[in-house]
């Protein structure tokens, strides 16, 4: 069979290309012939063991060669200055903020240079201008911790170990969000350093764009260096954790529902309901996070949650440092999330508790291990959240072009052995395919999927809308021209993974697979598929470097897309894990080769 030129340069394409004359040795190399020298680990060393231990969940702790440790913005400055020239653009390496995300590769990297920021990590408390300067190494615990001794606070995290970074970065569900919008919302300034070395100060009167653009934009910008966040008065709390029998679940989501759709009438209000299983005591349980951003025990809000028997119960006025520390999961287990959104529907929420329950019982029959914990978690996302940030000059979330309150479910899997590893993600993926696919049957879909949730083979920042994504496009353009962080830093989620989708007028949502449908909203007309091959460095380019971009107007681009997240995925993993390059080439080839023919035939069948 004659192959066209589109499918020959599919082929080659997927070849490996000549091995560099240099490689990441020798971006560590240059590091170490500047004044950053004696920031730089290496492996074997007690830093760069601590630093790599140091990430929450044991699946990231990916084992870069070497770690730059920087103490101050200009460090940085003078490192991505320095990565970005060495070996011709050739250098790959990561950002790592408070570490932890649970997905290998998005803070961390194989066989490139790791950036950990967990040394810049202090909180300054400006009384004048009511702001407090995080910066990006910190974790929320530490936060609170220091702006308590001067009795106020910020919108951050809920838990006490997550990282301050990613947070903001991904937008920030707080305590407070019902109060004051976002985290993202409450972030009057952003000093950042650009991939061109420059450090710049981002807020409304200077780079505005940029400003709102890393409200939810994620880190296809630059590397933030410092966190101007608003202070909120006062930083005591009533709340803690309840838990309950589960067979208590209906009267939960009763109140959960109500809790969402009335939540404008009492905005202090806070409500994370839980299921878990822990598998070393075969408990299946309830809990209520229940916080009250205000001194005042037992408020009417949590009337229908308190009238419910309980099993234990902390609840308590505290600080919010105090009952952060309490929702602080244990580290040193392996771990995945998966995330989505839905309309607020009392069907769906036990549609969600009835998929928990099935998962545990096949986890109980397929697990090796006998350390693992289930838990799936539903929260509030009600309009009232956008109201606040339209208020606040708006994110990029996308959030308020959704009428309906909505509540976001989290299947969150840890466990302990790593033979493991496949069954919890398959567990997790299965459950939120079962989840979303009923959703779409009762008409309760949403297609938001929270970023600082969401797990490598979801597309969160397609969910946020067609005009918000084109915004973070041009941004991204903008400030960072050369792509640095879209190929150079291939961690995190990318704002070029999802432009052929955009452009299409396609968001992914909660799609997880390419389907036949696809191809029927789309359109039929295809003769041909012919992608462009673009190198992003024409003097450096590998196979991990190669994107493939819809060329033919008669192809559908949503199967572009979808193909070339496919082809992405597998290439990090290759580079992550080390798999036979030769192998992978092969399959992404044959796959290639069996799709252009299956779609060339379904052509010529439907004329």
């Amino acid at each position: 069979m004659h192959l066209t030129p589109a499918v020959a340069a599919l082929c080659i394409s997927a070849l490996p290309k000549a091995a560099h004359a240099t490689t990441s040795e020798t971006c560590c190399s240059a590091l170490g012939a500047t004044a950053l020298k004696s920031q730089v680990v290496y492996p074997g060393s007690a830093g760069y063991k601590k630093s790599i231990d140091s990430y929450w969940a044991e699946n990231v702790q990916l084992e870069p060669t070497c770690i730059l440790q920087p103490r101050t913005a200009q460090d940085v400055s003078f490192a991505v200055s320095t990565l970005v020239a060495a070996d011709g653009g050739a250098c790959k390496f990561a950002i790592r903020g408070g570490g932890h995300t649970t997905w290998a590769g998005a803070n961390n990297i194989v066989d490139g240079v790791t950036i950990d920021l967990s040394l810049m990590n202090t909180t300054t408390y400006d009384k004048k201008a009511g702001t407090a300067s995080i910066l990006p190494g910190s974790r929320w615990g530490g936060v609170y911790e220091t702006l308590a001794k001067d009795n106020v606070t910020v919108p951050g995290g809920r838990s006490g170990v997550v990282g301050v970074a990613g947070f903001l970065l991904g937008g920030g569900n707080t305590f407070h969000t019902a109060r004051v919008g976002f985290g993202c919302d409450n972030i009057v300034n952003y000093e950042v350093v650009l991939a061109n070395g420059t450090i710049i100060e981002a807020n409304k009167d200077s780079h505005a764009d940029l400003f709102k653009a890393l409200k939810g934009g994620s880190s296809n910008f630059g590397i933030v260096t410092k966190y101007d966040m608003r202070i909120i008065d006062g930083d005591k709390l009533w709340g803690g954790i309840v838990t309950y029998d589960n067979s208590t679940t209906l009267r939960h989501l009763e109140a959960g529902h109500k809790f969402i759709n009335n939540l404008e009438n009492d905005p202090y209000a806070s409500w994370i309901g839980m299921w878990g299983y822990i598998s070393v005591t075969d408990q299946n349980m309830v809990a209520n996070a229940l916080e009250y951003t205000s001194p005042v025990a037992y408020p009417a809000a949590f009337d229908d949650f308190i009238t419910i028997t309980n099993t234990s119960s902390s609840m308590r006025i505290a600080d919010i440092w105090n009952l952060t520390q309490e929702l602080g999961q244990a580290a040193g287990y392996r771990d995945v999330f998966l995330t989505a959104s839905f309309v607020n529907n009392l069907d769906m929420m036990k549609r969600t508790v009835d998929i928990h329950n099935r998962m545990i019982e096949e986890a109980k029959t397929g697990a090796k291990g006998d350390d693992y914990t289930m838990s799936t978690m539903i929260q509030p996302w009600p309009k009232l959240f956008t109201d606040h940030s339209t208020d606040l000059g708006g994110n990029m979330l996308g959030l308020d072009r959704f009428d309906e309150n909505l509540f976001q479910v989290l299947f969150d899997y840890s466990w302990k052995d790593e033979a493991d590893d496949a069954l919890f993600n398959q567990l997790a993926n299965s459950a939120l395919e079962e989840l979303t696919t009923y959703s779409k049957l009762i008409g309760a879909d949403n297609e938001f999927i929270y970023l600082n949730y969401a797990n490598n083979n979801q597309n969160p920042l397609s969910t946020y809308g067609p005009e918000n994504v084109e915004f973070i496009r041009t941004v991204a353009k903008k400030y960072d021209q050369t792509g640095v962080f879209q190929t150079q830093v291939p961690g995190g989620f990318k704002i070029s993974a999802v432009s052929n989708e955009q452009e299409d007028g396609e968001g992914s949502g909660n799609s997880r697979t390419f389907a036949g449908n696809d191809c029927r909203q789309m359109g039929t007309d295809i003769a041909v598929l012919k992608f462009d091959v673009e190198c992003h460095r024409k003097d450096a380019c590998d196979i991990l470097d190669v994107i493939f971009a819809a060329a033919a107007v008669s192809v559908p681009a949503l199967v572009v897309a979808k193909l070339s997240s496919l082809y992405h995925r597998i290439l990090e993993r290759q580079k992550a894990y080390n798999w036979d390059i030769h192998i992978i080439s092969a399959v992404i080839c044959g796959y290639s080769l069996a799709l252009v023919f299956a779609l060339i035939l379904r052509a010529i069948v439907s004329q």
